[in-house]
C-alpha cells in the first residue's frame, strides 16, 4: 500500500509541475527550431554567407579592415579565416565541400576575375578559362570538381584534366552554378530560340532543359545527390516562384511567403530547400521548404533575436538542415551572414 501512494504522490507532483509548465508556454507556441551565430567579419562591417559544408563551416565574402571583401572560411569554433586573393584586391567564396575546399572568383594580379579551387593548407589555386577572358567558379562537389562559367558559356572543371565546355541546348551560352557527386551540374543555358531556362547536365548524356512553371524562364541554383533541384522559374502572368524540380517527376512550384515572388538557393539530401521570399507586407524574408510547406525562417529562431535581426536570404542548407542565411541588424543596418544550427 505504501508503494502504491507513493506513485500516487509522485503523479500528483509531475501533474502539477506540468500544469506549471504549462502556465508559463502558450499551447500554440513553438519552441525555436534553430539557435542563431552571427558570423562576424574580417575586421569590417558585412559579410554574407554563400555555402555550407556537412560540418557547419561557411564560405562567403566579408569586408576586411581595409574596406574590400574576401573570401572567407568560417568553422565552428574556430571563427572565420580570411582566404585571400589570386593577388588582387578581392575574392569571394561560393561554394564549399566537405573536406572544406572552396571555389569562387577572385581578382589576379592583372586585374581578371579567375575561378579559384581553395584547399585548406595550399591555399588559392588558379582554375583559369577555357581559352583566355575571365571565369568565375559557383559550385564544388566531394571530389573537387567546380563548375561555374567563362564568356563562352558554362564550364566543368576536373582536377587533373582542367576545364571542359557543358554546352547548351541550341542557343549561345550556359552558366553552371551546382554540381552534385555524380558530376551533374544544373545552372542557366539559352535555349535555341533564345529563352533562357535551367537546365540538368548529366555527364555522357549532357543537358536537358527543365522548362519553366509556365512562364519563359528559369534557373538552377542547387541540386543534390538524388538529381533534384532548386532554383526559380517563371509562372504564366510573369511571376517567379521558387521550385523543386525532380527527376521523372518535372516541376513542383514552392510557392511563396504570401507575397509575390520567391527564389529557391539551396537544397538539400532530403529536398529541404531555402532561399527568399516576399512576405505580404512586400519584405523580403528567409524561408525553408519543408515537409511539403514554405515557412518563413524568421519565425524558426528566437523571438528576441528576431526582433532586431531580419533573415532575408538563405543560401546554403546541410543534410543536418543547418543554415547559412544573411540577414540585417535593424539597430545598424548592417548586413551579416549568420549560421542556423539544431537545437
Amino acid at each position: 500500500m505504501r508503494h502504491a501512494s507513493s506513485c500516487y504522490s509522485c503523479w500528483r507532483i509531475a501533474g502539477l509541475l506540468v500544469a506549471l509548465i504549462g502556465l508559463g508556454t502558450p499551447a500554440n507556441a513553438q519552441a525555436p527550431r534553430y539557435s542563431v551565430t552571427d558570423l562576424g567579419t574580417l575586421g569590417g562591417g558585412t559579410s554574407k554567407g554563400y555555402g555550407i559544408n556537412a560540418s557547419g563551416r561557411v564560405t562567403g565574402e566579408a569586408v576586411t579592415g581595409g574596406g574590400v571583401f574576401h573570401a572567407f572560411l568560417y568553422t565552428p569554433g574556430s571563427g572565420m579565416t580570411d582566404l585571400g586573393t589570386l593577388g588582387g584586391g578581392s575574392s569571394t567564396g561560393y561554394a564549399i565541400n566537405a573536406s572544406g575546399q572552396v571555389t569562387g572568383v577572385a581578382v589576379t594580379a592583372n586585374g581578371a576575375l579567375r575561378a579559384f579551387l581553395y584547399t585548406p593548407g595550399n591555399g588559392l589555386t588558379d582554375l583559369g578559362t577555357l581559352g583566355g577572358g575571365e571565369s568565375k567558379g559557383y559550385g564544388i562537389n566531394a571530389s573537387g570538381q567546380v563548375t561555374g562559367e567563362v564568356p563562352s558559356g558554362g564550364f566543368l572543371f576536373t582536377p587533373g584534366s582542367g576545364m571542359t565546355d557543358l554546352g547548351t541546348l541550341g542557343g549561345g551560352s550556359s552558366t553552371g552554378y551546382a554540381i552534385n557527386a555524380s558530376g551533374q551540374v544544373t545552372g542557366q543555358e539559352v535555349t535555341a530560340n533564345g529563352a533562357l531556362h535551367a537546365f540538368l547536365y548529366t555527364p555522357g548524356r549532357g543537358m536537358t532543359d527543365l522548362g519553366t512553371l509556365g512562364g519563359g524562364t528559369s534557373n538552377g541554383y542547387a541540386i543534390n545527390a538524388s538529381g533534384q533541384v532548386t532554383g526559380q522559374a517563371v509562372k504564366t502572368g510573369g511571376a517567379f516562384h521558387a521550385f523543386l524540380y525532380t527527376p521523372g517527376s518535372g516541376m513542383t512550384d514552392l510557392g511563396t511567403l504570401g507575397g509575390g515572388s520567391s527564389t529557391g538557393y539551396a537544397i538539400n539530401a532530403s529536398g529541404q530547400v531555402t532561399g527568399e521570399a516576399v512576405t505580404p507586407g512586400g519584405a523580403l524574408h528567409a524561408f525553408l521548404y519543408a515537409k511539403r510547406a514554405m515557412r518563413d525562417l524568421n519565425s524558426m529562431i528566437d523571438p528576441a533575436i528576431a526582433a532586431q535581426v531580419t533573415l532575408f536570404s538563405g543560401k546554403g542548407i546541410n543534410d543536418d538542415g543547418w543554415i547559412v542565411a544573411n540577414g540585417v541588424d535593424s539597430r545598424t543596418g548592417v548586413t551579416h551572414a549568420y549560421l542556423l544550427s539544431k537545437h
